[in-house]
């Protein structure tokens, strides 16, 4: 099902490329499905099917998590956040710069089993708006 991620990663490219902002390389690209810019996930949403594996790469100076929301997941749907954190409490009360964190050039990787659509966002940069969905579909 890589071709779906792809093309959702190449839609996004084409959409905020005419603008200047989003180069192809910022995306996702060869080292993941997912890339972060210093206060962005890029693309913002991502369609796979289920049972698709999404990697997120780190391509920012900046230290990233990736952390669901809990009320953000389907039902039955397995809590995912960087550093194996098994609630949205728990990853954040760890957060202290370094835990739960991957930094420039690091991957995380999730599967995602359960169809439905998936919240989830980045602990230092939440404020600023760095949210993400993941979308499931049979």
């Amino acid at each position: 099902m890589r071709r779906r991620r792809v093309l959702t990663t190449l839609g996004a490219a084409f959409a905020t490329g005419g603008a200047g902002c989003t180069a192809v390389g910022s995306l996702g690209g060869d080292d993941g499905d997912v890339g972060m810019t210093a206060v962005a996930f890029e693309p913002a949403t991502i369609t796979v099917a289920v049972g698709d594996e999404v990697v997120w790469y780190n391509n920012s100076a900046r230290a990233h998590s990736i952390t669901a929301y809990e009320d953000g997941i389907p039902e039955g749907a397995e809590y995912f956040a960087t550093g194996g954190y098994d609630s949205e409490a728990a990853a954040r009360k760890a957060w202290d710069g370094m835990n739960g964190a991957i930094t420039n050039g690091q991957q995380y990787a999730h599967t995602f089993d359960v169809p439905g659509t998936y919240s989830y966002f980045c602990i230092p940069h939440e404020r600023g708006g760095m949210v993400g969905t993941v979308v499931v579909e049979e």
